[in-house]
């Protein structure tokens, strides 16, 4: 009986740690929900055409509007100056953010981008809509997404995609230019966040 209450106790505990590892999901968008991608020059398509930039990919992928709001040069911090003029105009149910790059490439503290990336968190769910955080690298070689994309997904839990722009930006064939991706690139880039999306079951 001992034995056996021990792996009951043993099964709990296996159970619990399996949901807390478990990525958190999103409600299931309605077909008319419209998608917003907030970003600058990868989320725009520099390097590429707006039909190849990965939200027009990812609007043939899902059959949702999914709405360009990239800016080339974009920080976090001007991010969050146009932000809720973006939000009150499209109304968006999903935003995927993808933000900081120019950051680093500017040398702006980490704690500073970490900061306003969580401030743009608030300032998008205060509007109603779930957010998905997508990590960009560093601008060096071998440079996967900063830890501050992690802690900012943990503690706002936040379904955190922080590997498609590392794998196509490591790979010189899907590269328009050393920071930007081609229409191949941001193709694989839309196909992974439609995966991505329905792992979270929005999709």
């Amino acid at each position: 009986m001992l034995a056996a209450s021990r792996f009951f106790i043993a099964v709990c505990v296996a159970v619990l740690l399996a949901a807390c590892d478990r990525a958190p999901t999103l409600p299931r968008l309605s077909p008319h929900d419209v998608i917003l991608a907030f970003g600058d020059s990868l989320t725009h398509g520099t390097g590429a055409s707006e039909e190849t930039a990965y939200p027009a990919v990812l609007a043939s992928l899902t059959g949702h509007t999914v709405i360009n709001a990239g800016v080339p040069s974009d920080t976090t911090a001007t991010g969050l100056q146009r932000l809720p003029a973006v939000l009150a105009e499209y109304k968006p149910r999903l935003v995927l953010l993808c933000l900081g790059g120019n950051d680093m490439l500017r040398k702006q503290p980490a704690a500073t981008t970490e900061s306003n990336l969580r401030l743009l968190v608030q300032t998008i769910r205060a509007s109603g809509a779930e957010v998905v955080l997508i990590g960009v690298p560093e601008p060096k070689l071998f440079g996967g997404a900063p830890d501050f994309y992690a802690r900012v997904a943990k503690d706002m839990q936040l379904p955190l995609e922080d590997d498609a722009f590392n794998e196509v930006l490591k790979d010189a064939r899907l590269k328009s230019d050393p920071i930007h991706a081609n229409a191949a690139g941001y193709h694989q880039i839309a196909e992974r966040l439609d995966d991505f999306l329905k792992k979270t079951g929005a999709l």
